[in-house]
């Protein structure tokens, strides 16, 4: 495994201190992409910067869940939001109503849409602005 793989992974699943740590290491020329993991050592950082970095946000994280707000026995509303409470408000907002509950959800959690199988995660990708609804469920 390269320290590609791990930085490319600590991205898509938003782990923004690894992938601080690891951004920081590179640019300081102590580790590149195509090294071995074996090679990548967190002594090597400075911390004060890294820290710093995670401060300003340098890669330009912007941390979204999915949410699950029970309208109704039989309807379920997702939404992708920064904050249960920002679901909530949403939600609270959009359908003039507050939620029965909320409970959040994991990105990797696959549903079908029309023909195909989707994650939250990769529908996530499709919407720029948040908070914004993903979809609904109606359980019969």
């Amino acid at each position: 495994m390269l320290v590609k793989d791990v930085y490319l992974d600590a991205v898509m699943y938003e782990e923004s201190a690894l992938a601080h740590l690891i951004h920081h290491l590179i640019t300081e020329r102590k580790v590149s992409l195509e090294d071995s993991l074996s090679v990548l050592d967190f002594e090597r950082a400075d911390m004060q910067k890294v820290t710093e970095m995670i401060r300003q946000n340098a890669l330009g994280f912007q941390k979204i869940n999915v949410y699950s707000l029970k309208k109704n026995d039989k309807t379920f509303i997702f939404i992708f939001a920064a904050s249960r409470q920002a679901a909530v408000d949403y939600y609270t907002y959009t359908f003039r109503q507050r939620p029965l509950n909320c409970h959040e959800l994991s990105l990797d959690y696959e549903m079908s849409r029309g023909k195909e199988v989707i994650t939250f995660r990769a529908l996530k990708s499709e919407f720029e602005k948040f908070p914004a609804i993903a979809g609904h469920f109606e359980r019969y």
